[in-house]
């Protein structure tokens, strides 16, 4: 069946797009990763805006909640940068198998139009309302038939999920309950409730993501899981930019062996991680268990206060994953004392002295007192956004043919 065509997931991300052949295994019911690949940075094109300034998010869900958005000129500029950069991504994986009949998925950040087709709301780049179209219009003219049109634009998030679920070797794989947290350039939430995964915005109305909940210092709480936000947390403390921080190679590994040689900028920076880590995890368990219990605030003041009633009150998690790059660090810092320690202990404490999770609860996630160590599990699955889209296009291109 998939002899015919070549599978192809994007995963679109702020400041990269990241490009996949997906093969289709055991007639569907399992995928993995292809032999081509591409990845093609916005920055390297002609036209790209380096200190491009997204429009304020607040302004930005004004416009959409109003249905009046306008787009600026500096966003139409940026988005011709992402837009090529997807199109030449798709063009050279074709390039590298040899065929010209394809089906793609894509993964995006933000919030969709209402078609689901462009990007209304976006934190980190430009809102493209007609991306979808731009794309095909553009693979069109380079004589490249599409199996079908690209149906929707998916969460990136939503795919890490889709991902973990159908790959061997994917975290969600044989579990009933679990939370996926992947922290990259941004934070990705996903969930497997009741044996499926979760479309996060049809639960909108009682859980919330991590990039809409705010810290008491103001910051987002996805600041502290993402990999560049670690990375601006330390260059706030030691006065250095981002650039610096970059052209120096201080990434989030290499804050954490400075914290591990008593540097106090890192040593704080993750201390911070640890503790918003370990709370947006107890977040996740007993909105789940028992509805929204308001450990954080909201990036928009305008956001509705969730349903502390929902479908699936009551559930235990039987994993929180922890992947991307946050993952890595997390790996790397298993049993260290500048992050995994200071981490497992404040969410141990935080089970333990709850007052919203009941004996049972408190027993699930830490017998004896001690965190499970099966419920932490660093996910694998680096790729799990751009697998997740392939997935979604073929699941979805096979139930409209009954294939």
């Amino acid at each position: 069946m998939q002899n015919d065509f070549l599978l192809i997931g994007i995963d679109g991300g702020a400041t990269k797009v990241n490009g996949w052949s997906v093969v289709v295994e055991d007639h569907g019911k399992a995928f993995k990763l292809g032999n081509f690949n591409s990845i093609k940075s916005y920055s390297e094109l002609p036209g790209y805006i380096r200190n491009f300034q997204p429009v304020d998010l607040n302004l930005q869900l004004k416009e959409w909640e109003t249905g009046k958005i306008a787009l600026t000129d500096e966003e139409v500029a940026q988005s011709n940068c992402y837009i090529e950069a997807t199109t030449a991504c798709i063009s050279e994986i074709i390039q590298l198998s040899n065929k010209k009949r394809i089906l793609i998925g894509i993964g995006m950040p933000g919030i969709k139009t209402q078609d689901e087709r462009g990007i209304a709301v976006l934190k980190n780049g430009p809102r493209m309302l007609d991306y979808a179209r731009r794309i095909e219009q553009d693979l069109e003219n380079m004589r490249i038939e599409l199996l079908k049109p690209i149906g929707r634009l998916g969460s990136d998030a939503h795919y890490c999920g889709i991902g973990e679920e159908y790959a061997g070797n994917g975290s969600f794989r044989r579990i009933e309950n679990a939370y996926y947290l992947g922290g990259g350039t941004g934070v990705a939430d996903a969930l497997k409730l009741k044996r499926k995964v979760v479309a996060l915005d049809a639960v909108k109305n009682w859980f919330v993501k991590t990039w809409e909940m705010k810290c008491p210092d103001g910051y987002s709480v996805e600041k502290y899981m993402s990999a560049s936000g670690i990375q601006a947390i330390y260059g706030e403390l030691t006065g250095n930019s981002q650039d610096e921080l970059q052209q120096a190679g201080i990434y989030s590994p290499q804050i954490r062996e400075r914290a591990l040689s008593g540097d106090k900028p890192a040593i704080e920076t993750l201390q911070k991680v640890a503790h918003f880590s370990a709370l947006l995890l107890y977040e996740r368990i007993t909105t789940i268990y028992a509805g929204w219990q308001g450990l954080f605030d909201f990036v928009n003041p305008q956001r509705s206060i969730p349903a502390q009633e929902h479908d699936y009150r009551g559930l235990l998690l039987d994993r929180l994953i922890i992947g991307q790059r946050l993952g890595d660090l997390m790996e790397e810092a298993q049993d260290d004392a500048v992050l995994w320690k200071p981490f497992a202990s404040e969410l141990t404490q935080l089970i333990l002295t709850s007052r919203v999770l009941d004996q049972v609860a408190r027993d699930h996630y830490c017998p004896a007192g001690n965190l499970n160590p099966a419920l932490i599990k660093i996910s694998k699955l680096r790729e799990a956004p751009a697998l997740g889209a392939g997935i979604d296009a073929y699941l979805n291109w096979k139930e409209e043919n009954h294939a």
